[in-house]
C-alpha cells in the first residue's frame, strides 16, 4: 500500500522543517504519495503535487491576514478540493496555525477517517490556551519541538510526542569548521516576510549608517530570504547610499551567523538559529499597531523571543515596536563590540538555551510518528 499524505506549511521555516520530515518519511515509506502546499524545499522533495506558495502565504498579524482574506479563502477552497479528491491517509500540518487549524476542522468534517498529525505546535501556551480543547478534538497526534509543550497537551488529552527541534540537525550540517569571527562584521537579519522586512530593514540601514560614522571600518551584511526580497533590499541600499558598507546576499544567513561579531535579528526562528551558532544579538519586533494592541491583550508571556521563553529569563535584549529604532539597536550592538565580557556572558546563555532543543534526529522521530499512522490507516 503506497499511502497518501497531504501536507501544508505556510512559511519558510515550516518549509525547511517540512522538507526534512518528508525526506525522512520517504526513506521509511518509499512509495508514499505526497501532495499539498509549502515552499521550494518541500516541493523539491514532494514533487509536482506540492505547490510553492510561501512567499505569498507568509503574512504576519491579524490586520495583514484580514486585508488578504479573499486570497486566503480562494487557496483554502482549492486545497480542500484537492483533499477531497486525494482522500489522504494523513493530513500533515506544519506550524501556521491561523490557516492550518481551520483547515484541519474542514478536513475532519468532510473526511473523518483522515488522521491529522500536527508538526511544530501552535504557540497556544503564549497566545490562547483556550484553543487546546479544539485541538484535542481535531488532532490525532501533536509532534512538539520544546520539552515544556508535551505535558501541556497531554494533560488536556492530546496524544503528544516530543521529537526535539529539527534545527539541531539542520544547523549542524551548516556548521563551518574552523570559522573565524570577523570583529568588523555585523549581521542584519530583517526576517523572511515581505511586510516584516519592509518595516525593519530601513531601520537597520539607518542603524548601520550611524554606527559606520563612528566606526569607519565596520561592515554590514544582510542575507535575503528570497530573490524578490533581495531585489527590494538592494534597492533600499542604493536609495540610502549604503552600498559602500552594506552588502545584501542571496541567502547565507547561517554562514553569516558564524562569521559576524554580533547582529540584529527579527523575532522568529532565526533567533534560535543564532543561539545555536553562538551569535550575540538583539531581537527586534515591529508589526501593524492594531495587530500589536490585540496581541498585547492576548499574550500570556513575559517575553516575545523564543530564546528568552525557552530560558525562562532574558538572555537577549528585546526591542519591540517603538523601541525597535536605530538608536536603541546601535546601543545594543555597540555594547557587544565594546564589551567582550558582556558578549561572552550572552553567548554562554545562548549555549545553555540551545542545549534544550534536544538531540539529533528530530526529523526521523517525527517521520516515525507519521509512518505509524500510515501503517494503521
Amino acid at each position: 500500500m503506497a499511502g497518501r499524505v497531504y501536507v501544508v506549511a505556510g512559511e519558510l521555516s515550516g518549509d525547511a522543517h517540512g522538507a526534512g520530515l518528508l525526506r525522512a518519511l520517504h526513506h521509511l515509506h518509499p512509495a508514499l504519495e505526497i501532495a499539498g502546499a509549502g515552499g521550494p524545499e518541500m516541493a523539491a522533495i514532494g514533487g509536482p503535487k506540492v505547490r510553492d506558495w510561501v512567499e505569498d502565504a507568509a503574512v504576519v498579524g491579524v490586520w495583514e491576514v484580514l486585508k488578504h482574506y479573499g486570497w486566503f479563502k480562494a487557496r483554502f477552497d482549492e486545497m480542500l478540493a484537492e483533499v477531497r479528491e486525494i482522500r489522504p491517509d494523513v493530513l500533515l500540518l506544519i506550524d501556521y496555525p491561523g490557516f492550518n487549524l481551520r483547515f484541519a476542522e474542514a478536513v475532519k468534517k468532510e473526511l473523518p477517517e483522515t488522521r491529522v498529525v500536527y508538526y511544530i505546535s501552535p504557540q497556544v501556551w503564549a497566545w490562547n490556551k483556550g484553543r487546546i480543547p479544539k485541538m484535542v478534538r481535531l488532532i490525532d497526534e501533536m509532534l512538539c519541538l520544546f520539552p515544556f509543550e508535551k505535558p501541556l497537551f497531554e494533560e488536556a488529552g492530546l496524544k503528544t510526542t516530543f521529537v526535539g527541534h529539527p534545527l539541531v540537525d539542520e544547523l549542524e550540517e551548516r556548521r563551518i569548521s574552523g570559522v573565524t569571527v570577523d570583529e568588523t562584521l555585523v549581521g542584519l537579519f530583517p526576517g523572511s516576510r515581505n511586510r516584516e522586512v519592509s518595516r525593519l530593514f530601513p531601520m537597520m540601514l539607518e542603524t548601520a549608517r550611524t554606527m559606520r560614522r563612528d566606526r569607519p571600518g565596520l561592515r554590514f551584511q544582510a542575507p535575503a530570504a528570497s530573490p524578490k526580497l533581495a531585489a527590494w533590499m538592494r534597492a533600499q541600499v542604493e536609495v540610502t547610499g549604503s552600498g559602500g558598507y552594506v552588502e545584501v546576499t542571496d541567502g547565507g544567513s547561517h554562514e553569516l551567523m558564524q562569521r559576524a561579531a554580533c547582529g540584529v535579528i527579527a523575532s522568529g526562528t532565526a533567533t534560535l538559529e543564532a543561539a545555536y551558532f553562538g551569535l550575540p544579538y538583539c531581537l527586534v519586533y515591529k508589526v501593524a499597531w492594531p495587530t500589536y494592541i490585540l496581541g498585547s491583550l492576548l499574550v500570556k508571556l513575559e517575553f516575545i523571543g523564543l530564546v528568552n521563553i525557552l530560558a525562562g529569563e532574558e538572555v537577549v535584549e528585546e526591542l519591540i515596536q517603538a523601541d525597535a529604532e536605530p538608536q536603541a539597536v546601535e546601543r545594543s550592538l555597540t555594547r557587544f563590540l565594546d564589551d567582550p565580557v558582556y558578549r561572552k556572558h550572552v553567548q554562554g546563555g545562548l549555549a545553555t538555551t540551545a542545549a534544550k532543543l534536544g538531540g539529533p534526529g528530530a526529523h526521523e522521530r517525527a517521520a516515525e510518528a507519521v509512518e505509524r499512522w500510515l501503517r494503521h490507516s
